[in-house]
């Protein structure tokens, strides 16, 4: 009888844990009908959620991001993302990675890297309506999302980022992170922390997938709809 209620209470705790959404700060998004706010993208690949922000959002307050982000070759977009050092750089067919994709899920405690990718194509005219979702984001939101992933950079001892790879005939750059990649903290559980900092309710421990955190989004948009707050149209 007791493994039967611990049992019951494990899977009340997982279901728990499952619907828990962390909550939005309305004073952060959406951006109010007084201001124009910052227009973000989120890009689905399939398996992996990436951010888009115009380089001038990631470029104003300076510091290691502002730094990594003039460095990069020119483009008025980066994508943002986030993964483990070794298997998120790495090119090579997935079928000759799968060893370093169980090393990278389930050793906890894998360094990771932050990757900036220049575009010079607003990504609303590259991608369409079924694997993007736009956000207007307001200015406290937009410094919010900033200082998340600035937060996330390691840096050297004058306090500049660290370039940790550049692959051969590709834009993107991948600077050295604080955080440590495994399967309880991955890649898009990253970007929805992004979202969540810029004020949108996120639920954390679903963010597993790309379709998760591109719902997170969704959602936002629907309310943002809502409240007749400018939402982004296509």
């Amino acid at each position: 009888m007791p493994g039967r209620f611990l049992i019951a209470a494990l899977i009340g705790l997982v279901a728990a844990l499952w619907t828990l959404t962390r909550p939005g700060d309305p004073a952060l998004y959406p951006a109010s009908q007084d201001e124009a706010g910052v227009v973000v993208h989120l890009l689905d690949n399939g398996f992996h959620a990436d951010l888009a922000v115009p380089r001038a959002a990631l470029v104003e307050g300076g510091g290691p991001l502002a730094e990594a982000t003039v460095g990069l070759a020119p483009g008025d977009w980066v994508l943002i993302g986030w993964g483990d050092a070794t298997f998120y750089v790495d090119q090579n067919p997935i079928r000759d990675r799968l060893p370093d994709g169980a090393r990278a899920f389930f050793r906890p405690g894998n360094a990771s890297v932050v990757m900036l990718d220049p575009e010079a194509e607003d990504p609303a005219r590259r991608f369409g309506p079924e694997v993007r979702r736009s956000l207007r984001l307001s200015q406290a939101g937009t410094a919010a999302l900033r200082a998340r992933v600035q937060a996330s950079l390691a840096t050297d001892a004058a306090g500049r980022p660290i370039t940790a790879a550049a692959r051969p005939g590709d834009d993107a750059r991948f600077f050295e992170s604080r955080e440590t990649f495994w399967i309880g903290h991955l890649c898009n559980h990253w970007t929805a922390e992004l979202l969540s900092a810029a004020g949108l309710p996120i639920r954390p421990y679903r963010a597993v997938t790309s379709g998760e955190v591109m719902r997170t989004a969704a959602r936002a948009e629907q309310s943002a709809a809502k409240l007749d707050l400018k939402p982004v149209r296509d």
